[in-house]
């Protein structure tokens, strides 16, 4: 939504509140949706693998993301193709050939998303002793 304009946030079938602009704090609102879309886990993966590689076919898809399963990326790709971030090509062969590519909106996700993948990589360590001082303050005596 464009600054300005009116948009409705719901929960269910009720209607919250009219807003101005997209809130993701707020319950209901369709921008929470869909930072939780591209922040999941999986579809970050995902996206960063389209980034890198450009047109994937699934199996490539599969085989790249170390431990998702089918289902959980067909759910995925599916959920990516109903926000208009992927697009899906089914080529008439035999076998039946499909392809994945971005979409013009999911661009725009390109430097955001390289942005958290390098400062995950370039944080890590410290990240790693947080976790091991915490873990080392909370560890039940015994």
């Amino acid at each position: 939504m464009e600054s300005g304009e009116v948009g409705v946030v719901a929960d269910g079938d009720a209607v919250i509140r009219t807003t101005t602009s997209w809130d993701p704090y707020t319950r209901g609102c369709p921008s929470r949706d869909l930072l939780d879309r591209i922040g999941d886990k999986w579809s970050v993966l995902v996206l960063g693998e389209l980034i890198a590689q450009g047109t994937c076919r699934f199996t490539h898809l599969r085989n790249r993301l170390s431990g998702v399963s089918e289902k959980m990326l067909t759910q995925t790709l599916r959920a990516l193709e109903r926000d208009g971030l992927v697009l899906r090509t089914v080529h008439p062969a035999v076998p039946v050939r499909v392809e994945y590519e971005l979409t013009p909106l999911a661009e725009t996700l390109r430097v955001p998303l390289k942005a958290l993948t390098q400062w995950s990589v370039d944080h890590l360590a410290e990240v790693l002793t947080a976790q091991e001082a915490y873990d080392t303050r909370t560890k039940p005596a015994g």
